[in-house]
């Protein structure tokens, strides 16, 4: 019964791992959590080496995409310590995609601007849109909105392609003052050393990260209804105030993220836009147990307006959204990170507003540990989460509106440190159906 369960739970990690490696550039393409993280380097006391890699093959298959192979590849520490490069390739029937990344790239003759580029170009036999096609008067509720039908999408096959380039400044002060990146030792995937997290001051404690970003997306939808296209070549700034105590996996501390992004109407965008965000986090210890080397309560909050965003009514009330965001950016709900429950992008309007609680169960039982030919994956610990999220889009940012008539799910997760990358499996339940999402690094 033992032997059963440690190779249900090693073929479990397998999968994670290996199709977290795609999942990756998934993650970046969505704008959904802050686009910076402190600059650091790990020294992990199982492994002395100053490089990390990895090479796996995967394979899955989707009611959407069909039967996929593929194979992904990351390095860190290959030219200097605290960057990290990573690429993959990936096929089947009518899907094709290829990406790469480069991440925290030190300047060459700075010692506190860092540069990240990512992009990756895609074609695939079903994409979903909950939007109305372009320059056309829809009745309410408009597909996309709060009280939209869960079927009233535009669907067909199209591309997808995304890349975007941002710089950022550390700024000298507070735990940067000196020197632009962290440094952390773990043992066993936690910190060696546990220490109190002191309080909120950005001139005193934490990192604090300017972010000029310019990013670009383009998905392009074909059916026998029309052609919508989501095209996007817009900039971002944004200030990162982070003062938790691991990065990668927080314990304890608070994180802040505020920033302004503009589209102006040039290229292939047709509209000209703006969008406000804040993001807050907050993690608390709840110390060890007999099973389990680490409790984390999270909790996370994001709240974002579009200044820009005006609707127009034709004579039979009919509306028509104009300067605002395309249904994949800007005031959004559903998919990899806020409301799992729901498909990708399923809510979309001028307002938002969401919460999300999460308890993180570090297990102190590792079922690679004594396994020889596992060893290459370099897991460090195996982590169970529950959460709850909530939240809802609006025509408002009247209060009485944001906080009413929310949409909500419940979900569980299984994740793992290896290589000193964080991947998850989530497995979200919403009023809309159940959703899986494999993907690297915590929602927040």
């Amino acid at each position: 019964m033992k032997s059963s369960l440690i190779t249900s739970l090693v073929y479990t990690l397998g999968m994670l791992i290996v199709v977290s490696l795609q999942c990756l550039f998934v993650s970046v393409s969505v704008q959904a959590k802050p686009p910076s993280k402190v600059k650091y380097s790990v020294q992990r006391q199982e492994n002395t080496k100053k490089r990390e890699s990895l090479v796996l093959p995967y394979a899955f298959s989707t009611d959407d995409l069909g039967l996929v192979f593929g194979v992904g590849a990351m390095a860190s520490g290959l030219y200097q310590k605290q960057m990290t490069m990573g690429g993959t390739v990936y096929g089947g029937g009518e899907t094709k995609g290829i990406g790469a990344g480069l991440w925290n790239y030190r300047v060459l003759g700075s010692k506190r601007f860092f540069v990240n580029a990512i992009g990756m170009m895609g074609n695939y036999p079903l994409l979903r849109a909950y939007s109305p096609l372009p320059e056309v008067y829809t009745p309410a509720p408009r597909p996309g909105s709060n009280d939209s039908s869960f079927d009233d999408f535009i669907q067909g096959s199209g591309s997808s392609n995304w890349w975007e380039v941002s710089l950022e400044y550390v700024l000298p002060w507070g735990s940067a003052k000196e020197h632009s990146m962290a440094r952390y030792q773990l043992s066993g995937g936690l910190l060696k050393e546990d220490k109190a997290q002191p309080n909120w001051n950005p001139l005193t404690t934490g990192t604090s990260i300017i972010i000029a970003r310019q990013f670009n997306r383009y998905q392009q939808y074909k059916n026998e209804s029309g052609e919508l296209s989501g095209a996007v070549h817009a900039l971002e700034l944004g200030m990162l105030y982070d003062n938790t105590d691991f990065p990668a996996n927080p314990s304890k501390g608070s994180s802040q993220y505020i920033a302004y992004s503009y589209n102006p109407e040039w290229l292939e965008s047709k509209e000209q836009w703006d969008f406000v965000e804040m993001e807050v986090s907050k993690y608390f210890s709840l110390g060890k147990n007999s099973f389990a080397k680490q409790n984390i309560i999270a909790l996370n909050a994001w709240l974002g307006y579009s200044p820009s965003w005006e609707v127009t009514y034709d004579d039979a009330g009919n509306n028509l959204v104009n300067n605002n965001a395309p249904f994949l950016e800007g005031a959004t709900l559903g998919g990899m990170y806020r409301l799992r429950g729901f498909r990708q992008n399923r809510f979309h309007d001028k307002a938002v507003v969401y919460a999300t609680a999460e308890y993180r169960m570090t297990l102190d039982y590792n079922p690679t540990e004594n396994i020889r030919w596992l060893r290459f994956l370099k897991l460090d610990w195996l982590q169970t989460v529950l959460y709850v999220e909530g939240g809802r889009v609006s025509p408002t940012f009247n209060r009485d509106t944001l906080f009413s008539d929310w949409k909500s799910d419940v979900g569980v997760s299984l994740r793992a440190l290896t290589a000193g990358i964080v991947v998850r499996l989530d497995f979200t339940r919403s009023n809309e159906g159940t959703s899986t999402w494999l993907m690297v690094g915590h929602p927040f």
